[in-house]
């Protein structure tokens, strides 16, 4: 079905808010992406552009095996086949990070999915409604970086303090901006602040 004007708009700025998203939890993003023009958006998908045609395929600098989708779902009620096509499509690829972008709220049913694609097929899938990604909250808010520690950075943390992971502060993974940052349950992130009196200012949180 023909987007219109409007909702290639929508898409426009969506694509956007993706591109500075994945460069941010450090994919490879290329400049004529993140600078891409709506003229140029048209000319890149066509103007009888649809919602699946705006397939993104990343991977991890300095990690080619770090690879993640993104799936732009067409119907807005989102069926189970169309969720379970995207996971056919990471496991044959053996990509086991993707994002769903939906039109309104995925029902109970394709949340269940996703959650046993999670944990039984071992993939990692987030979910985003287009409207969570029509403004970047990272430019919108004074955000630091963010960095999701590796399990061995963790340890390493942990030790160096003499501290449990549940005694750092803490912040809920549905946490908008740890959402952009795509951080899971379990993880500890390294949040790195500006400060006027020492330039950088260096904190922990456990993300729950």
């Amino acid at each position: 079905m023909t987007l219109s004007d409007e909702e290639i708009r929508k898409l426009f700025r969506v694509n956007k808010t993706l591109s500075h998203m994945l460069k941010d939890r450090g994919y490879i993003v290329t400049d004529s992406e993140l600078e891409m023009t709506h003229d140029q958006f048209i000319d890149k998908y066509g103007e009888n552009m649809e919602r699946k045609d705006l397939l993104i395929l990343k991977t991890k600098k300095n990690n080619d095996s770090d690879k993640i989708f993104v799936f732009f779902l067409q119907e807005a009620k989102v069926k189970i086949d169309e969720i379970k096509a995207c996971f056919e499509r990471m496991e044959s690829q053996k990509v086991f990070r993707a994002i769903l972008v939906v039109k309104e709220e995925i029902n109970r049913f394709g949340q269940a999915a996703i959650t046993d694609a999670n944990s039984k097929l071992k993939l990692y899938v987030e979910v985003f409604k287009e409207t969570e990604l029509l403004m970047n909250v990272k430019e919108h808010a004074f955000v630091p970086d963010h960095i999701a520690l590796t399990a061995e950075e963790k340890m390493a943390l942990l030790e160096k303090y003499t501290v449990k992971e549940n005694q750092l502060p803490r912040i809920q993974y549905t946490d908008p901006i740890a959402k952009y940052y795509g951080l899971k349950r379990g993880e500890v992130v390294k949040i790195i602040r500006n400060s006027e009196t020492s330039g950088r200012y260096v904190t922990y949180r456990f993300v729950i």
